[in-house]
């Protein structure tokens, strides 16, 4: 069944249309099973936009159940954790008053099915909704605990395609990070009830207008990437909260592509990395897909 997109709205917006009498629930437990396709890629994210140019389709005979395919990509799994691949425009948890559904939310559901309420997850980290890339979730709360325990011996890495270019091919950004009442972030001159964040970069690649940068984080401060890159005058592609330019209005540009730890249990190093996403280099309508 094919369903025409009109104009330029998100996933559970245009099903939630089309579908009428069926719950909002109801339509998000549609995308997660994976019976959306568009362009021939099944979606399971509700806030992914659509433009008139997709074809989305709804696949009713899709299997939903134990033997379904894992909601999103798995890196790795076993018995005490999980590292998977989150898309942009979905929540890693959904704290009380943001709606919809989320990351954790979608793979716990599946998870308890798949082992009969045997298994859980748990939060180890977070990404921004508007961040896409590695999160690894723990399934034992003792886990989550001795991960978060140690959390400054992991080694996290971003893609930034950033606006203008930095005056540096390579540096390190300190500064101390404190949220204003309006929950938005920025350095603050008094460090009384900052935190001290500390953002590493290096130049990968010169574009006309744009510079593809690879950051390392040496602390995870919230939206600590997207604040320093702004307050360097090179702000994150599409970031319009941090003073990106505002034609471009779909995904933001930063990617987590790297993920190194120590497993609590075996003590073994495990690394996972993701390629640049196709379309992240380019600003044209409909080519940021992947």
């Amino acid at each position: 069944m094919i369903i025409p997109v009109k104009q330029p709205v998100t996933l559970l917006e245009l099903l939630f249309a089309e579908f009428g009498s069926a719950s909002k629930t109801t339509v998000k437990k549609i995308i997660s099973h994976g019976n959306i396709r568009i362009n021939d890629v099944v979606e399971r994210n509700p806030s992914t936009k659509v433009i008139p140019d997709d074809q989305v389709e709804y696949i009713k005979e899709r299997p939903v159940g134990k033997k379904e395919a894992t909601p999103f990509p798995l890196l790795y799994e076993d018995r005490d954790l999980l590292v998977t691949v989150k898309p942009p425009g979905l929540l890693i948890y959904g704290d009380r008053g943001t709606g919809g559904t989320s990351l954790y939310k979608i793979l716990s559901d599946f998870i308890k099915e798949r082992s009969e309420g045997k298994e859980r997850l748990f939060v180890v980290h977070r990404l921004d909704r508007e961040v896409s890339g590695i999160v690894m979730f723990a399934k034992q709360e003792r886990i989550q605990q001795a991960l978060k325990n140690h959390w400054n011996q992991v080694t996290k890495k971003y893609y930034a395609l950033v606006e203008g270019r930095p005056s540096e091919k390579a540096g390190t950004i300190r500064t101390y990070l404190a949220e204003n009442s309006k929950q938005r972030v920025h350095s603050a001159n008094n460090q009384e009830g900052a935190k001290l964040a500390i953002t590493h970069y290096t130049v990968l690649k010169e574009l006309p207008d744009h510079t593809l940068l690879e950051i390392t984080l040496a602390t995870g401060r919230k939206n600590q990437i997207r604040v320093h890159l702004s307050e360097m005058g090179c702000p994150v592609v599409g970031d319009r909260r941090y003073g990106a330019d505002d034609t471009f209005i779909r995904r933001i540009r930063l990617h987590a592509s790297f993920l190194s730890f120590q497993h609590p249990e075996s003590n073994v190093r495990l690394e996972y990395n993701l390629p640049i996403p196709k379309g992240f280099l380019s600003l044209k309508e409909g080519d940021e897909k992947y």
